[in-house]
């Protein structure tokens, strides 16, 4: 299972389902991260040097950050779902169908 650094904007009963599924997840808030208006290049620094994959729903910001050629232990990127079980499945999927995600954009859609 993968290992993943949660960024403020991830609805805690995602993190709490991704748990549930097996996924070991660290969240901005447990690591003393939340509201301090961390950039982004420094979330991904923070979870880089924690062998973790970002997980975020700031697609815009963080696939400039990928695309920039950035060092990372891999980006989890995800479209808004107010269905919280089905969202984390999604990503539970996304990330099982990749063997290393390191250094690689996941992309998990609405459909």
């Amino acid at each position: 299972m993968a290992r993943l650094y949660s960024n403020e904007n991830v609805p805690l009963p995602v993190v709490e389902e991704l748990r549930r599924l097996g996924h070991d997840v660290l969240t901005s808030v447990e690591a003393g991260n939340a509201n301090r208006s961390v950039p982004d290049n420094e979330v991904l620094s923070f979870s880089m040097s924690r062998e973790r994959i970002v997980l975020t729903a700031n697609r815009m910001h963080f696939v400039r950050l990928h695309k920039s050629g950035v060092e990372h232990a891999g980006i989890v990127v995800f479209s808004f779902d107010s269905d919280f079980v089905a969202l984390a499945s999604k990503i539970d999927r996304a990330l099982s169908a990749a063997a290393d995600v390191t250094g690689l954009l996941l992309r998990v859609n609405l459909s």
